[in-house]
């Protein structure tokens, strides 16, 4: 089960992690296999936790690394949307820790 931010519980859907990453890839050269194996690594490593529970926002973030490893541009469009950026310095703040 997933936790979600509100404190409701729904079951883990793997697609809903996957129609993240498709979103924030959009337009960039990342093929749809490349996608699919992310979200195979983060539900094996979900289930790998042992875990009967887990917050959304630990999946969040495990998205988000694999999006910084994976293509630039679609973490930044990910993290906007993730972090729900209010204005630019928010967005700016998010920019700068990647590039450090």
């Amino acid at each position: 089960m997933v936790i979600k931010s509100d404190g409701r519980r729904e079951a883990f859907d793997r697609k809903k992690i996957l129609n993240g990453l498709i979103k924030a890839c959009e337009k960039r050269p990342i093929s749809l296999e490349r996608l699919e194996n992310i979200v195979a690594r983060i539900e094996s490593q979900l289930q790998n936790k042992f875990l009967k529970e887990i917050k959304s926002k630990v999946i969040g973030e495990m998205v988000m690394a694999h999006l910084r490893k994976l293509d630039e541009i679609a973490y930044v469009r990910f993290a906007s949307v993730y972090r729900q950026f209010r204005d630019v310095s928010q967005f700016m703040k998010e920019l700068n820790k990647f590039l450090k």
